[in-house]
């Protein structure tokens, strides 16, 4: 009977702990999207007026904020293409073949990741200053691929550990060069690490503050956007865009999620 009780115990702790866990996780999001249907028109916009879609509507004559998310999006496409080619080749490269320094590019990949993003902000602004990069969307995309490719890489080793040289071996001695033996074998094995090395470097673009803040000039993405309404309160137009952002990534997700359970399905 006690150790019934003491299970009963452990497992009342353990939902109210998983509870505060997901309220902590998934309250802040809840609050944008109840906020983003607040019919109040005073600033900070936090006292709840009625319900209205209204915000929705203004969203699309907010041109300013508009604009700020384009920006953003192509940014972010652009860095994750470039980051994803660079960060691919440096990985596979770095794997199959021994030169002199390999240790010491290896280390230094890290430092994107370990400084402060004040630090990097701060000098890559220097960078592009003293090399006449004027700032604005092409230092931007510069700046976040900078940051992105360390991540890209990471993603690829991980899958590069369990990776089995003999299929190349046995491409090649069927008679392929080492150029289709990459597209063919090597590229749709390493899949799984490039999209997720994609997607970190979609997402951490996406999110930038710090280092667009420092390379962005006249550019206005729209964290910064974000940042900048702060001082006078997030007006409720943004949190009506944050909640269709919200809505396109989860279908995303579901889509994504659906053909991997279709895939296996069909093994």
């Amino acid at each position: 009977m006690k150790q019934k009780m003491k299970k009963n115990s452990y497992g009342v702790v353990g939902k109210i702990y998983c509870s505060l866990i997901y309220a902590f996780l998934f309250l802040p999001i809840v609050v944008i999207v109840v906020n983003s249907f607040n019919a109040t028109t005073s600033k900070p916009y936090l006292s709840w007026k009625g319900f209205t879609f209204d915000w929705y509507l203004k969203l699309f004559e907010n041109e300013e904020l508009l604009q700020s998310f384009q920006n953003t999006m192509i940014i972010a496409v652009c860095t994750t293409i470039m980051a994803t080619i660079v960060g691919t080749l440096a990985a596979v490269g770095m794997y199959k073949y021994k030169f002199r320094g390999k240790s010491t590019i290896d280390a230094l990949l890290y430092i994107p990741v370990v400084i402060p993003e004040i630090v990097l902000g701060i000098s890559l602004l220097t960078l592009f200053a003293k090399i006449s990069i004027p700032r604005g969307m092409f230092s931007l995309i510069l700046a976040h691929t900078t940051f992105s490719i360390p991540y890209v890489i990471f993603n690829i080793r991980a899958r590069l550990s369990r990776y089995d040289n003999s299929i190349e071996e046995a491409s090649m001695d069927l008679g392929a060069n080492r150029l289709k033996t990459f597209f063919n074998i090597t590229l749709p094995v390493l899949a799984p690490g490039i999209a997720g090395g994609a997607l970190l470097a979609f997402t951490l673009s996406i999110d930038d503050v710090i280092v667009s803040y420092f390379t962005n000039g006249q550019t206005m993405t729209l964290p910064l956007k974000v940042m900048e309404s702060i001082k006078s309160g997030v007006s409720p137009d943004v949190n009506a865009l944050s909640v269709l952002i919200l809505i396109g990534t989860a279908l995303l997700v579901v889509l994504t999620q659906s053909g991997i359970l279709k895939g296996k399905k069909n093994m």
